[in-house]
């Protein structure tokens, strides 16, 4: 113990006699130890709720093409829809007894760049956000009258805008906001719930009954091929009713789908059958997967760098330290003891830097979260545990030991004589 006491003590003093190259080697290392954890972290967490474990629906329905673009539009909400198609195949879907929930979408507006999404109550009623976990609406809201101009906006929504219960709003046509030329429709709509947060990306939706799409001033319905333009007070036909999308959830899971997937996506022409969902949206990370490991290689590379800077650090310093070694093998203290002051300064360094990665870590991660939920409306939590949280740390302690072995190899051969005689 005292022993320990005494490498202790060397090694304080010298950080400190060296502090200002000790703070650049410890930022660099910090550095290195936060992006290590961030970029491998980041990446597993975006995977994990980019495949959509847990979401209530097996298979998203919509306008032939491609299959990701209708992911995105209608689970995350992005991208464009890339079309619709007719009420009746929803219709066959929501009645064929293999469908246990057919849950219909209408796109085509927003507000302040939050969607505009028009449903049925069975959003509320039968999908699950995660599993046994259903949209709840805040205290003091309900659920929109699929007959009334009503709305249930995500939490999201009611943090970034300037909605709130009761509040009136005119949608605006298209997707997207546009600070040029935007179109407002003249209908008006009032906010009647807030929807629990879900950490997905329908907190960033705005929730309206399906038929107020339909009945939206300078909306057409094509689905019996020519434009429709509904009367107030007219009961719209269902032949000229269309969706975007449609969620779907099976009975018989995998099996249904396949046939379904046979069905429509092989034999039909009419429509594409996203299914499964994960292995749609695996193809970004398919894309995408080399710039991850870019990434992965850099901050490796960059801990390597760090590692190198903590050996630079202290064999330059050796020179000058000579006579210190000297006069302390002279008071008696042995080889071992001032090579272990070495190595166990060095680790300190390491470890220093590995407290400090962090910080770093949570600046990086935190930045990169609040983006995810500001764009995607998907929530990423810097505290669920990955291995690279621990390994990152501890290889850098260990990495920072193993670049003090020169410089202790180097004290342990110090010349106790030679370095003893006055330099002045």
């Amino acid at each position: 113990m005292k022993a320990l006491g005494g490498l202790l003590l060397i090694v304080r003093r010298s950080l400190r006699q060296h502090l200002l190259s000790t703070s650049v080697t410890v930022f660099s290392t910090a550095i290195a130890v936060g992006l290590v954890m961030s970029v491998f972290h980041l990446n597993a967490q975006t995977r994990q709720a980019f495949l959509l474990d847990g979401f209530g629906a097996d298979a998203v329905l919509g306008a032939r093409g491609s299959k990701l673009q209708l992911v995105l539009n209608s689970v995350f909400h992005l991208e464009t829809s890339p079309g619709n198609i007719p009420w009746a195949l929803y219709d066959e879907m929501r009645l064929d007894p293999r469908v246990a929930m057919a849950v219909p979408y209408a796109v085509g507006d927003n507000y302040r760049g939050f969607r505009i999404v028009g449903t049925t109550l069975e959003l509320f009623e039968r999908f699950e956000v995660a599993r046994g976990k259903k949209l709840a609406v805040q205290p003091g809201g309900v659920v929109f009258d699929p007959n009334v101009r009503e709305a249930v906006i995500g939490s999201v929504v009611a943090q970034n805008s300037d909605l709130r219960l009761g509040t009136l709003f005119q949608p605006r046509h298209g997707v997207v906001s546009s600070p040029v030329g935007e179109v407002i429709h003249p209908e008006e709509y009032q906010v009647v719930g807030v929807l629990e947060p879900t950490g997905t990306p329908i907190d960033r939706v705005i929730f309206i009954p399906i038929e107020g799409i339909f009945r939206m001033e300078g909306h057409e319905l094509k689905g019996a091929g020519e434009p429709y333009k509904p009367e107030a007070g007219v009961a719209i036909p269902d032949e000229h009713k269309e969706v975007s999308a449609v969620l779907l959830k099976f009975h018989g899971g995998p099996r249904t789908g396949q046939q379904y997937d046979r069905q429509i996506n092989m034999q039909g022409k009419e429509a594409t059958l996203a299914f499964p969902l994960a292995q749609v949206l695996l193809e970004i990370f398919q894309k995408l997967g080399w710039m991850v490991q870019v990434l992965g290689t850099v901050a490796i590379l960059v801990a390597l760098v760090a590692g190198s800077s903590i050996l630079a650090a202290l064999y330059n310093t050796m020179n000058e330290r000579r006579r210190e070694f000297a006069i302390l093998r002279a008071l008696g203290a042995k080889r071992r003891t001032v090579s272990s002051a070495i190595v166990l300064e060095s680790s300190a360094i390491a470890l220093l830097g590995a407290l400090g990665g962090l910080l770093v870590y949570g600046g990086i991660f935190g930045a990169a979260a609040y983006v995810v939920r500001k764009e995607t409306g998907v929530v990423l939590d810097p505290l669920a545990y990955h291995p690279s949280l621990v390994l990152a740390p501890l290889g850098m302690v260990a990495l920072g030991a193993l670049a003090g072995i020169l410089p202790a190899l180097k004290a342990y051969s110090t010349d106790v004589a030679a370095n003893l005689v006055p330099t002045s």
